[in-house]
């Protein structure tokens, strides 16, 4: 038959018939058939498609076929996207790859390699033409080219599925069963994926009892067991149908979990628009301990709002919190699952749980996670932060990870009374771990330049034994406020600090020093240094360069000299060719004759100190 097609030119061509790519007599039919396979085969090594497929055009109107070797290069290096393959667009050259196998098939399949079959299957897949990839197989079974189904099954079943065509490939499915059973081929049996591929197309697709208990029928046959997703499809059937005996009889033949079933068996009812069966599903779940997916939830949810039965799905969260353990996590509720459906489809979440609040019951934690989660997302916090007091006053508790997240998003959103408000809640609970929040909290403020909030909010944990206070975090308060020049504030804190306790270290001193000198301050750096010696942190370079660098600048060089002396006495190396300069900048702010007729002593001072880095003069 195909030997006819291609030898006759029809004036009208459908795509990826069999019929696209007529052969017509070609003068070069009077080649030999050596000297055709010849050319061919240069035109296969060079990639010329176009003169291969005149060629191979020539072998069919010569009712012949060129080497097995050369005719599967031909097709496929036909059904390849690697090769530019001349001028022919790839989806022109996949027909003629389509062509040429199933020709072959009809004339001699013998001929045609299982690897060029899958080739030219894939290919397809890619173009999504399931219509020529069902052809090819319905031209297998005509011609008895039994290919093991394993090898090209699941490719005809994405085809199918990914060109919204899956019901097509129940008569696939059919033959293929039939062939297995008359023909005693266990190889072309349909597997448990493919089985289940068929009743999908069955119970989903076309919704046909008659369909789906064949497809059954057929796996008892050919002995393939079901599984759980087999259970699942014939679930949503038989809700959708009202058939409840049958899902009874479903479920006492069911070992282990039953999620897949109850899944497919609320979207069968959603469908029905039988929701009080949905409700009476959930709830039943429960007592085997089943959790959906968030896809479950919001068909479940979009089935009640759509039928505007909002309280109804109060009603079925506050059931559901009735039956669920006292040890279900909170993402893992059912009051969760419809809360986040509601907030996934663009529905208030908050007014269920006011119509919970209406009714008088709770939901558990689970209601309020994914409306708090939300509220970060939106960078509503301080909603969040009066929710949230709602919650604790009602006796709930909040996770650790919820108020974290809520803390952040406060942080981030420099709502800065929302986030001590949070952590003020949090504290009252039973919150074992503090740090985290804590530290969240005094970066943000630090990043912000809110010293006055972060010396109020270290004040407030000091006795918290949840919150480990330490040196570096009054550290950070003093380099807060000596960098926004409040310097007296920057001493206040300094001196809370070691009334406390809290010893200060290099960033301590190094902080109060920056500080002083940026307002040119430089006897505070004086009184710094007595306070240093009597303290416990040792010198080192950067800390005796500040002192140094800031005595000189201020004109006290008794106490740099002083600084000097430690430096020695430490055996400390001092590069005083770094202070001549300031000495000498210093020098000329000086008054030198007032300076030697009221105070010798600091005039002593400073030719020591002009000794000591080697000036002269």
């Amino acid at each position: 038959m195909l030997r006819k097609t291609l030898t006759l030119l029809p004036r009208r061509r459908r795509p990826f018939s069999s019929s696209s790519f007529p052969i017509t007599p070609s003068p070069s039919k009077s080649l030999t058939h050596l000297q055709r396979s010849s050319s061919l085969h240069n035109s296969l090594t060079a990639h010329d498609t176009d003169q291969a497929w005149k060629l191979f055009r020539s072998f069919a109107a010569a009712s012949s076929l060129p080497e097995k070797p050369l005719l599967n290069s031909l097709i496929t290096l036909l059904s390849s996207s690697l090769h530019g393959g001349g001028d022919t667009p790839l989806r022109h050259r996949l027909k003629r790859a389509f062509v040429s196998a199933a020709y072959v098939i009809e004339k001699d399949p013998t001929f045609l390699e299982f690897d060029t079959l899958l080739t030219l299957l894939q290919s397809l897949k890619l173009a999504k033409a399931a219509s020529p990839a069902l052809a090819l197989v319905e031209c297998m079974f005509k011609n008895r080219f039994f290919v093991p189904f394993d090898l090209w099954g699941s490719l005809v079943i994405d085809i199918c599925r990914e060109s919204g065509s899956l019901v097509a490939f129940l008569k696939v499915f059919k033959e293929s069963c039939r062939i297995a059973i008359d023909e005693k081929l266990d190889y072309m049996k349909p597997g448990l994926a493919a089985c289940n591929a068929a009743l999908e197309a069955s119970c989903l697709h076309l919704e046909s009892l008659s369909d789906a208990e064949n497809v059954i029928e057929s796996m008892d046959v050919i002995g393939v067991k079901p599984d759980e997703s087999t259970f699942g499809f014939l679930g949503y059937l038989y809700a959708r149908k009202g058939l409840k005996e049958k899902i009874k009889e479903l479920e006492s033949l069911m070992d282990g979990s039953k999620r897949v079933l109850y899944s497919n068996m609320i979207s069968g009812y959603v469908k029905m628009g039988d929701l009080d069966s949905v409700s009476d599903v959930i709830l039943h779940s429960l007592k085997g301990d089943c959790s959906f997916g968030e896809e479950t939830y919001c068909e479940l949810v979009r089935g009640f709002i759509e039928s505007k039965r909002v309280k109804s799905l109060a009603t079925l969260i506050i059931e559901a919190h009735k039956l669920e353990p006292l040890s279900t996590e909170s993402d893992k509720s059912v009051g969760f699952g419809i809360v986040n459906a509601c907030i996934e489809l663009g529905f208030s979440g908050k007014s269920i749980l006011d119509e919970m609040d209406t009714q008088g019951g709770s939901g558990g934690i689970g209601v309020y996670v994914p409306i708090l989660k939300a509220y970060c997302k939106e960078n509503r916090t301080a909603e969040a932060t009066q929710l949230v007091t709602e919650i604790s006053s009602s006796g709930v508790q909040l996770d650790v990870e919820t108020y974290e997240d809520l803390i952040e998003a406060s942080m981030t959103k420099h709502d800065f009374v929302s986030a001590l408000t949070l952590f003020r809640d949090m504290r009252e609970t039973r919150v074992v771990d503090l740090k985290g929040s804590y530290l969240t909290i005094m970066t943000g403020l630090l990043e912000n330049q809110r010293p006055e909030l972060m010396a109020s909010f270290v004040e407030e944990v000091l006795d918290d034994p949840r919150v480990e206070v330490k040196s570096h975090d009054w550290n950070s308060i003093i380099h807060a406020f000596c960098k926004s020049r409040r310097l007296e504030d920057a001493k206040r804190t300094f001196r809370r600090m070691t009334f406390l306790q809290f010893e200060p270290n290099h960033q301590t001193y190094l902080s109060l020093i920056n500080g002083y000198m940026s307002c040119e301050r430089y006897f505070e750096v004086v009184v710094l240094w007595k306070e240093f010696k009597e303290g416990k942190t040792k010198l080192d370079h950067a800390l005796a360069d500040a002192f140094l660098n800031a005595l000189v600048r201020g004109g006290f060089f008794g106490t740099a000299m002083q600084v000097v002396e430690k430096c020695q006495e430490m055996k400390m190396f001092v590069d005083k060719w770094r202070y001549k300069a300031a000495f000498m900048e210093t020098l000329k702010k000086l008054r030198l004759p007032k300076l030697r007729k009221r105070k010798m002593k600091k005039i002593e001072f400073l030719d020591a100190f002009k000794n000591w880095v080697g000036i002269t003069t």
